[in-house]
């Protein structure tokens, strides 16, 4: 299911320079013509992801500091270095003193093979790119400067004229593999630009009693450089009493496109049918939701509300479930029971394009080795492995209130979970596995259920996860991401773990 994302996720601002020695341009004609163009080919290709700054060639450290504040000028998020032949050092050190950005060295060598037997010093200079990487590496370390490698294959589609190898790599694994990480740091460096420029609505409070749900906002604006706006339920119910029936009949119709409406569960006495009073209802709620979020600019939003029992605002919480699922489907992921921590999940999820739906740990099946994850709400249903189901709860478990709530299934096939918890230290940490969604049965109480088997059997998992002292809470995510959820966590400056 596609929608359209009511604020779409910022592209990271990408730079990119080539690095060689100013020496060699009169001694090999050409050559510094040929390794511009292996920068434009970068350039093109990084493009699909990012908005790419190219400075160009830097040969001395003059240039380096030119283009050091050039990238500073661009406010970019990730500096690549491409190391197309031998520089010193000291011509490249310059440009990472000045920008602060984090930097990857890209050691892509052109050709597979040198042509052995007709390659001139001009043709060898082209392709040793790796030679300046050892001096690199050596000078960043003593400057106190982090930086990562890519090492591997340019990938080129056809062979420069001026070359005397084969330069046609983009099929061979190591040219794939190289790009995938190069794709992997530029969508990763999307998640802090995105954060930076964010609003988190926190709606009401805290599911009172759950230590690991509460959160510093503080803590939260600082490390991830986002903005909470603290809301109340007076808000959305101000934004309810603006609700036309037009609004309402449209909301309707969109949520029996997007849901399929159950009958009575044939085994839970509190899963019934939906009625067309709770439907209306979640409907005008669900207005009035995304009419909130519109107003107070938010990219996401965590949510809870206990309300006292028969009270306007708890029969007001108790359709959030619908609009919730909805606004999540749109880019603006709703975490409940206040968790601020795996919203923040859901939208790096949501951010990379891989959904991320909140999830908890419900039950274990050892006769397949699997866990089942999911929760009571919201749903990201743009990974739903078939229409959704709405059905009507007489009771939400644990709490305030009866309603409508969501049952679905993630899509079969790899999925990785991601957990945003907060250590001794107060500082945020990401715990990462991956694991695989599977065709196994779900039980029909109206909750959202995916069972994902892990590597490891359930018990040794679990003992692996537990030990990192994870939220209860956790993100589903669609496809194998640790490595990208791993460079997220580096480029966010937050510890994380693989499982």
């Amino acid at each position: 299911m596609k929608f359209q994302p009511l604020k779409p996720a910022k592209k990271a601002r990408i730079g990119i320079y080539t690095i060689g020695l100013k020496a060699y341009w009169s001694q090999f004609p050409g050559l510094k013509e040929r390794i511009e163009s292996y920068g434009e080919f970068l350039e093109k290709k990084m493009s699909i992801h990012g908005e790419v700054y190219n400075y160009g060639l830097v040969d001395t450290e003059a240039e380096a500091r030119k283009a050091g504040y050039w990238f500073n000028e661009n406010n970019v998020d990730l500096v690549f270095c491409h190391a197309a032949t031998y520089s010193t050092s000291s011509a490249v050190l310059p440009v990472h003193q000045i920008c602060k950005a984090p930097a990857v060295i890209l050691n892509l060598q052109p050709t597979a093979k040198i042509n052995y037997q007709h390659t001139t010093t001009g043709e060898w200079l082209a392709h040793c790119g790796s030679c300046p990487v050892p001096e690199i590496s050596n000078a960043f370390n003593r400057a106190g400067i982090t930086f990562r490698v890519v090492n591997g294959l340019l990938g080129l589609e056809e062979t420069p004229e001026i070359s005397l190898a084969d330069e046609k790599t983009h099929s061979r694994i190591e040219a794939t593999r190289a790009w995938r990480k190069i794709e992997e740091w530029i969508r990763a460096a999307a998640v802090p630009r995105t954060l930076r420029e964010s609003r988190f609505g926190f709606l009401g409070n805290t599911y009172s009693g759950m230590l690991d749900m509460y959160s510093d906002f503080t803590m939260i604006h600082a490390q991830m450089g986002l903005h909470v706006e603290v809301l109340e339920m007076g808000d959305v119910d101000a934004f309810l009493t603006e609700v036309t029936e037009t609004e309402v009949k449209e909301k309707l119709r969109e949520i029996h496109e997007m849901f399929q409406i159950s009958e009575d569960s044939p085994t839970d006495p509190i899963a019934q049918k939906p009625t067309d009073e709770q439907l209306q209802w979640s409907s005008k709620v669900a207005v009035a939701q995304e009419k909130m979020v519109k107003e107070f600019d938010l990219d996401a939003l965590a949510y809870y509300y206990h309300g006292s029992p028969g009270s306007h605002l708890e029969k007001l919480q108790s359709g959030f479930i619908v609009g919730h699922s909805l606004l999540t489907a749109k880019g603006i992921p709703c975490a409940g029971e206040g968790d601020l921590k795996t919203a923040i999940g859901m939208k790096i999820a949501d951010i990379l394009g891989t959904g991320g739906s909140f999830s908890e740990l419900m039950s274990i099946d050892y006769d397949d080795e699997t866990i089942l994850l999911g929760h009571d709400g919201p749903f990201h249903l743009a990974i739903s492995d078939s229409k959704p189901v709405l059905r009507g709860l007489g009771l939400y478990h644990g709490k305030q209130g009866t309603g409508v709530s969501v049952e679905a299934k993630v899509q079969t096939g790899p999925v990785t979970i991601l957990n945003v918890t907060q250590t001794r230290d107060g500082n945020l940490k990401l715990i990462i596995g991956e694991g695989e969604s599977t065709d196994g049965e779900i039980i029909r109480v109206g909750n959202t259920q995916t069972p994902v088997k892990f590597k490891a059997h359930p018990d040794d998992y679990m003992e692996q996860w537990f030990a990192e002292a994870p939220t209860h809470h956790c993100v589903m995510s669609m496809g194998h991401n640790a490595t990208l959820f791993q460079k997220v966590g580096e480029l966010l400056g937050c510890k994380t773990v693989i499982l």
